[in-house]
């Protein structure tokens, strides 16, 4: 059993910054995937980034790439999703999730993930 928690939502105006921390306990961290996906009102759940367990592979939604950044510190079982130029568009909850994948792939789908945390409002204000 893996347990997530996330941190560091908030309100932001359009064009600022937030980062939001993931912390994992339970089990081996680094034997894990990670990935951030948000759901907005009436909307599904979206892929927003992904990371391999080491931390060497990464990969982002078209809408997101060149403004987010995902991170992880193995030593300190935490996955980060640091965002820039917020827009608009970019609010919703946000969830952190963890699949086992220690062969350093990861995933671009929620069923395929194992874990989820409880989620964090992010809303940007025009």
């Amino acid at each position: 059993q893996v347990q997530l928690v996330e941190s560091g939502g908030g309100l932001v105006q359009a064009g600022g910054s937030l980062r939001l921390s993931c912390v994992a306990s339970g089990r081996i961290f680094s034997n894990y995937a990670m990935a951030w996906f948000r759901q907005a009102p009436g909307k599904e759940r979206e892929f927003v980034a992904a990371i391999s367990w080491s931390g060497h592979s990464t990969d982002y939604a078209d809408s997101v790439k060149g403004r987010f950044t995902i991170s992880r510190d193995n030593a300190k079982n935490t996955v980060y999703l640091q965002m820039n130029n917020l827009k608009p568009e970019d609010t919703a909850v946000y969830y952190c999730a963890a699949a086992l994948a220690s062969d350093g792939s990861y995933y671009y789908t929620s069923a395929q993930y194992d874990y989820w945390g409880q989620g964090t409002q992010v809303t940007v204000s025009s």
